[in-house]
């Protein structure tokens, strides 16, 4: 008898933990009644910051991954120094990102309804879906539901993102750290597409790639000369140029096209085309837009759910730059 009772109390504890967990999930419509419009709100304010630069757009996306790289999609990346953002892999990010999800967090918190009510983590989650659209790219639903972290340090940034010079097993061991598999891998970094980056990290590419060439083999010599012209010997290494030398302001499958002619940036961009295990779907997005894209929306879905804190955890903050 008391067997059955303690099998009914852990199956009833088991559901009530199960539900739990499933109310803590994050889903679309979280805001359906404390802040109904808040899509609309975040859209419409990001494509007035869009308007006044397009920076807006490679600025949000890459602020939105390499906040949820490091403690996961809760807007650590948004606080103040000291922070995250005094490692160097973060502070080459550009300010536009940051003002972006400010000028967002303004707007929802004008309509009395939201004040206070929507996290900067998931206004960075929807502002990302609004630059990709915005340059082109697909829409995609958002899952809603994160609350801010309230921890943010520069340690934690140290061998958290990937770097120009990672090869396949390097980024597939990072990318699968987070649940997120090659073809996701390979999918996010089409993002590039609307990239930008600074001469200093490819130069070595150009101009002093080994003791017996100089210019890497897997790059395509033409681009690499294109490259010396926009980066000089001794340039500010601060210096930005675009990601993808074919349609910079649109968000299509040209990276994948551009990977096909040896015309990756980094060394991290090439591999996946130079690599026979990866190849296969750079040629798959390279064919098809339509595949790239379903795979994108996989793709960033899944990121937006990496070690997001919901519930009762972390808070919702009144300022996205400090918390509460």
């Amino acid at each position: 008898m008391e067997n059955k009772t303690n099998q009914a109390i852990f199956f009833v504890f088991s559901l009530l933990l199960f539900s739990s967990c499933v109310s803590a999930q994050l889903r679309t419509g979280f805001y359906q009644r404390s802040c109904p419009n808040v899509e609309n709100i975040v859209r419409n304010a990001v494509r007035q910051k869009f308007q006044q630069t397009f920076v807006t757009a490679p600025a949000t996306l890459r602020l939105f991954f390499h906040d949820c790289f490091v403690r996961g999609c809760d807007a650590s990346i948004l606080l103040a120094s000291p922070s995250e953002r005094d490692h160097p892999d973060d502070m080459s990010l550009a300010g536009d990102g940051f003002d972006t999800v400010v000028k967002a967090k303004q707007a929802v918190d004008r309509d009395p309804n939201c004040r206070n009510k929507v996290s900067c983590a998931d206004i960075l989650a929807l502002a990302t879906r609004e630059v990709v659209v915005l340059t082109g790219g697909p829409s995609y639903p958002v899952e809603l539901g994160r609350r801010d972290g309230r921890l943010s340090t520069k340690a934690s940034v140290q061998h958290s993102l990937p770097q120009p010079g990672f090869n396949l097993n390097q980024l597939n061991t990072m990318f699968n750290r987070h649940g997120l598999s090659q073809t996701d891998m390979i999918a996010l970094s089409g993002a590039h597409t609307i990239g930008f980056a600074h001469c200093g990290k490819f130069s070595k590419r150009i101009y002093n790639f080994s003791p017996r060439t100089r210019i890497d083999p897997s790059l395509n010599r033409g681009y690499a000369f294109q490259l010396r012209q926009m980066c000089p010997l001794r340039v500010d290494p601060r210096i930005a140029i675009n990601m993808d030398p074919t349609s910079p302001r649109t968000f299509d499958n040209a990276y994948f096209k551009n990977l096909q002619q040896g015309r990756g940036l980094f060394t991290s961009d090439q591999v996946l085309f130079t690599d026979q295990r990866s190849r296969a779907t750079v040629n798959m997005f390279a064919n098809s837009e339509g595949a790239f894209r379903q795979a994108f929306i996989s793709a960033i879905t899944k990121l937006g759910r990496v070690g997001v804190k919901t519930g009762n955890a972390g808070e919702i903050r009144r300022d996205c730059s400090r918390v509460n």
